[in-house]
């Protein structure tokens, strides 16, 4: 039996023997074989002291053997050379400087960080090796680098999505929570960026180092729960985000009315994280990751992956596969096509490193043409069947894919929408411009926020420190209707009343939310240089204060620092004067229809007409004849005569005619509005101001009173008023004693201030003072808020509410009282009811352009006329004596004729003969019984008008200066 069982371990080990000796010789010719296949050799630095390292580790070990296992006999073989860099800088550069110089690897894959990549993408650049890198901070730029291919989409390329998740919840402030490091800080501009496009501001940067402990990280939480704002954005690694969230969780951070976002990173690696502190820290919180689709291809290598996991890592608990695990492998994958693209022919054209002494490791570096080829063979990369969906490298860098926006719940995450750059949020993925299932028309799914509450929260809300809302009031002493501020001597509590105090507590009550706040009143004293309103809005900026409320008008000066709701109630500036006594009891009334300019204008046309037509009419119409005392006023009665139409003389030139036509027109149009305007001011009852503009004030250096504490006062000096001229009031009532007095008396001659006040001082004084223009516009009254706090804009859709409802008409009957019977005076600049040059320029040019124009034609025709004279060899003053000689006579420009033409020029002649020898004139004729009769002044004959008693064939003797008629 023994012998057997020897025989039988004989047998057994020589064939073991043949076994082991087949084997070895098949492992000889196989190595045999490989020496003479191309090969290419690629480094990769990973940190395998890290989840995601071995998550990396295993990826490329299945891409590699997928990539044999299909290669053919003469494809190029990768061969990986693995180094650790230990989660140190150092480390990474020392493996990638012995994998340039004593491996000559064509191609390094890694470090995973991006302090590590950073120095490694140098080397590439200097020795031209392509460095394909996971590393996601934005500070590295494939621009600046040629060598570089970034094989993760960066950080900054989830702010957009991030920022469209706050714009739909209408978020105007949030917190940034970030890591004290270049990962941490690399993101935080391009996310203030992406925040400031949707007009959302970032109130405060919470940076968490990486060896904080405990008792910091509550600190600095407890520090974020005293603030106003509620919406946190957390870009921490893994390891530092689970004890800030267990933190947040203990300092009451994760209830409700709290809103946290976590980034990719974090939410790429959330099975890294202990389930207990997500299910009891986490539950809630909002992330965003790059988009994975499923696909069968994906859940056979997940199992592939996870078995190859626990061979190379048995020791270790289970780690998931994540996105960048599928990264990755199709970073490896495509490098592989890169290599086989490149074919076997420049393979082996390496370059002998530089072994001269002397040189750095930097110098001795290697290059190699192979490697430019698989740079240009990478720099644009698509798999259509990657692992991770649609993997594309466009100019060496990732394209960004859709993101997916996920709600923790429970021990994991829960898909609630999608964002893409062209479409926006989605609640889900919209697949060649269709969406893949029915929407409902929202945006997002059903979100749990943290204390399992299912509404969004608001962003912000009184801090949980107990801290009330310090509102500031202005305290002046007057005009109490709109804001009275008054203090309770025994509890000191100080209490607010009038129009502005009630609209702030009813709008306050409309807000969605409650807002405690406690009134502090802010003293505005009467005096020039005091605090004023600008000084108590101030108050804001310097955090003394958390709002204002009362009679605060909205200024572009005050927005700069301060931001104001929509304004409550509207208002402007204008003025109120003194009125007149009543005109109508003036015994000079009659001469206020027309400005003293009109009426002198008008008198000096009147003596301007009567001058032309008496030298249009003078040589040929007696009626302007004569004494000169009869001539002078001839020339003044004529004119004034057409006043009232009462002229009796007639004229008998064409020219005459013509003038007189158009200025009756003209006098006519002035009687006429003479008339209407003096009917209006006997017969309606009006309020005239004493002064019908503000600048009549500077004219006449009156006083200007106004509110105290009022921007009234910058806008006066504006208008260019002497500051030593201002005197301010607080009460209606010294406002009246003030414009009583005057300025003469220790008073104003008016007061300036807004429409909103002066309503309410016309209300009790309007039968004493007048509303006068012009009216300078305002925005209104509004409350002030620090700027970009995120209740103004609740607080603004809350006034439209107050403003909008029954509540405002019943709080202005309330500290208004009902409107008096006063005229309508809303700011309407009232001028004088006096008739101006102005409105009849145009009439007197047309007046005077016409009697003009009929003067130059008749002057010139008269030195036509008389050009004799002037061809003389006499001086210029003997012509003139001539020419005003040869005015002077009397011309015939009789129209009538007689029925005997050639009695008449008979008798003509001797009447002139006779005259010129007795050297009288006609009145001495030695005919018998004459009856003489002077035509009319437009010389018409006796018989023309029929009432002529001359008898048919009586002789008619015509002369220069009428018709003599004989029996």
């Amino acid at each position: 039996m023994h012998n057997r069982i020897c025989q039988f371990l004989i047998h057994f080990i020589q064939l073991v023997s043949i076994i082991s000796f087949c084997h070895y010789a098949s492992q000889i010719r196989g190595e045999d074989n490989n020496t003479t296949a191309a090969k290419v050799d690629v480094g990769i630095i990973l940190d395998l002291e890290t989840d995601v390292g071995k998550v990396m580790h295993i990826s490329i070990l299945l891409a590699l053997a997928d990539y044999h296992a299909n290669a053919s006999r003469s494809a190029i073989g990768i061969v990986p050379h693995f180094r650790d860099s230990k989660k140190d800088d150092v480390e990474a550069a020392s493996a990638a400087i012995y994998l340039l110089k004593d491996v000559q690897v064509q191609a390094i894959f890694g470090p995973q960080m991006s302090t590590q990549t950073d120095f490694v993408i140098d080397l590439g650049n200097r020795v031209k090796v392509p460095i394909i890198s996971p590393a996601t901070s934005p500070s590295l730029s494939v621009k600046e680098n040629p060598f570089f291919i970034r094989a993760a989409l960066p950080s900054s390329s989830q702010t957009k999505a991030i920022a469209a998740i706050v714009k739909n919840y209408d978020w105007r402030q949030v917190v940034i929570i970030y890591e004290d490091s270049s990962y941490g800080t690399g993101i935080v501009p391009h996310l203030t960026d992406a925040l400031l496009e949707i007009s959302t501001s970032v109130s405060y940067r919470s940076v968490i180092s990486p060896s904080a402990s405990d008792d910091q990280i509550f600190r600095e939480l407890y520090k974020l729960n005293t603030m106003q704002t509620r919406v946190f954005i957390v870009h921490l690694q893994p390891f530092l985000a689970s004890r800030l969230f267990l933190k947040a969780k203990e300092a009451g951070m994760m209830s409700s009315g709290y809103a946290w976002i976590i980034t990719d990173v974090l939410t790429c690696l959330l099975d890294s994280i202990d389930p207990s502190v997500i299910e009891s820290s986490m539950q809630g919180v909002l992330g965003v990751k790059p988009y994975v689709p499923r696909s069968n291809q994906l859940q056979n290598f997940t199992k592939r992956w996870r078995k190859r996991f626990r061979q190379e890592y048995p020791d270790m608990d289970q780690v998931e596969l994540n996105v960048f695990g599928l990264w990755v492998y199709d970073s490896i994958t495509s490098l592989a096509e890169a290599v086989e693209k490149v074919g076997t022919t420049a393979i082996p054209k390496s370059k002998k490193p530089d072994t001269r002494e002397n040189l750095t490791d930097l110098d001795a570096l290697g290059t190699s043409e192979v490697r430019s080829l698989l740079l240009e063979s990478m720099q644009n990369t698509v798999l259509k069947t990657g692992l991770s969906g649609d993997f594309r490298i466009v100019d060496r860098e990732l394209q960004p894919s859709p993101y997916q926006i996920v709600n923790i719940i429970g021990k994991g995450e829960r898909s609630v929408g999608f964002w893409t750059e062209k479409d926006g949020i989605s609640c889900k993925l919209k697949m060649n411009g269709k969406k893949t299932a029915n929407c409902n028309n929202k945006q997002l799914g059903a979100i749990i926020w943290p204390g399992e509450s299912t509404n969004p929260p608001r962003g912000w809300e009184i801090p949980t420190s107990g801290k009330k809302l310090r509102v500031g009031v202005p305290v002046k002493g007057g005009l109490e209707q709109f804001i009275k501020v008054e203090r309770d001597p025994k509890t000191q509590a100080v209490t607010a009343t009038g129009f502005c105090a009630d609209v702030f507590k009813e709008v306050i009550q409309s807000v969605p939310y409650a807002v405690p706040y406690e009134f502090i009143p802010f003293p505005i004293p009467d005096s020039f240089n005091l605090p004023d309103y600008d000084d108590l809005v101030h108050m804001i900026n310097s955090k003394d204060y958390d709002a204002v409320v009362g009679d605060v008008t909205i200024l572009a000066s005050r927005s700069e620092y301060v931001d104001f709701t929509l304004p409550f109630l509207e208002s402007s500036i204008s003025a109120v004067v003194p009125v007149k006594n009543d005109d109508r009891k003036n015994a000079w009334i009659f001469l206020k229809p027309l400005k003293s300019e009109l009426w002198i204008t008008t008198g000096a046309f009147f003596v301007f007409i009567g001058f032309v037509v008496w030298v249009l009419e003078h040589p040929v119409n007696k009626d302007f004849r004569g004494p000169k005392r009869k001539q002078v006023g001839m020339i003044f009665w004529f004119s004034f005569s057409t006043l009232v139409f009462a002229h009796r003389e007639r004229v008998t030139s064409n020219l005459s005619r013509f003038v007189l036509i158009v200025w009756v027109f003209v006098v006519l149009v002035l009687t006429s509005s003479y008339t209407a305007s003096l009917t209006s001011m006997l017969t309606v009852q009006q309020l005239q101001p004493t002064i019908t503009d503000l600048n009549d004030l500077i004219k006449n250096g009156e006083y200007v009173g106004y509110q105290k504490g009022s921007f009234v006062k910058d806008v006066l000096k504006r208008m260019n008023f002497d500051s030593s001229r201002f005197r301010s009031y607080s009460t209606l009532e010294e406002y009246n004693d003030a414009l009583s007095r005057g300025s003469k008396n220790g008073g104003v001659g008016a007061i300036v201030d807004e429409l909103p006040y002066l309503r309410l001082f016309l209300n009790k004084y309007c039968r004493k003072y007048i509303m006068v223009g012009p009216t300078y516009k305002a925005a209104g009254f509004g409350f002030a808020f620090p700027k970009g706090s995120p209740l103004v804009p609740d607080v603004s859709r809350a006034v439209l509410k107050v403003v909008e409802g029954e509540f405002m008409n019943n709080i202005i009957q309330k500290w208004f009282g009902n409107e008096t019977d006063c005229p309508e005076q809303d700011g309407m600049a009232i001028t004088s009811d006096s008739l101006t040059l102005e409105s009849f320029k145009g009439l007197f040019i047309i007046a005077g352009v016409s009697a003009g124009s009929a003067l130059l034609l008749f002057f010139l025709s008269f030195l036509y006329q008389n050009r004799e004279i002037l061809a003389t060899d006499n001086s210029i003053g003997k012509k003139l004596s001539a020419i005003a000689k040869a005015f002077d006579e009397e011309k015939d420009n009789s129209s009538s004729k007689s029925e005997k033409p050639e009695a008449n020029e008979s008798q003509t002649a001797t009447l002139f003969a006779a005259s010129e020898a007795s050297g009288e004139i006609l009145h001495n004729h030695p005919l018998e019984s004459p009856e003489i009769r002077i035509s009319d002044s437009l010389g018409a004959s006796p018989a023309a008008e029929g009432f002529s008693t001359t008898e048919p064939g009586t002789p008619v003797h015509e002369t220069t200066t009428g018709t003599i008629e004989e029996r």
